[in-house]
């Protein structure tokens, strides 16, 4: 069997897009029997170190029968990036502050967005009410479904 290859989440704090993306993104994985093939990671360009994914998150996932709850923020390293195969952000401030940070990630991040068409930021609902998180993890959902094919295709699955 080939390695496993990675694709890692990023939003700012690593409590809310990025945990809720991974959810979906490996639930995905699981549906097209796929999640031997890829490792799922998230990361913050500003994590929220140790901490859980915040309440409305965890809660919208359950919502959705996906369970988020051993999710804990990290910050993207300088390891991490070389162990990734691919980056999603969820803004183009994050990529552009990837890039600024850590150059040798060039050709490996892409706006998440990007994966289902034309690029744009996808904003995020921390402090907001459980409707704003409902909104965005059915934004996050649908850019997953459209973009998986690209995804897997960057991946070279």
């Amino acid at each position: 069997m080939a390695a496993k290859k990675t694709v890692t989440f990023v939003c700012t704090g690593n409590v809310c897009r990025s945990p809720m993306a991974a959810g979906l993104f490996f639930d995905r994985l699981v549906r097209e029997k796929a999640q031997r093939s890829v490792r799922v990671r998230s990361s913050g360009t500003w994590a929220l170190e140790d901490q859980p994914a915040s309440a409305y998150a965890l809660q919208v996932m359950a919502e959705r029968g996906l369970d988020i709850g051993a999710h804990r923020g990290r910050n993207l390293t300088k390891t991490a990036i070389e162990e990734t195969d691919l980056i999603l952000v969820m803004t183009l401030h994050h990529k552009e502050a990837i890039l600024q940070d850590f150059p040798t990630a060039e050709g490996k991040v892409f706006l998440l967005s990007g994966m289902a068409g034309p690029a744009y930021d996808v904003q995020d609902p921390y402090g907001g009410s459980i409707v704003e998180y409902r909104s965005t993890a059915n934004e996050l959902a649908d850019l997953i479904e459209k973009g998986y094919p690209r995804i897997m295709g960057l991946l070279g699955l």
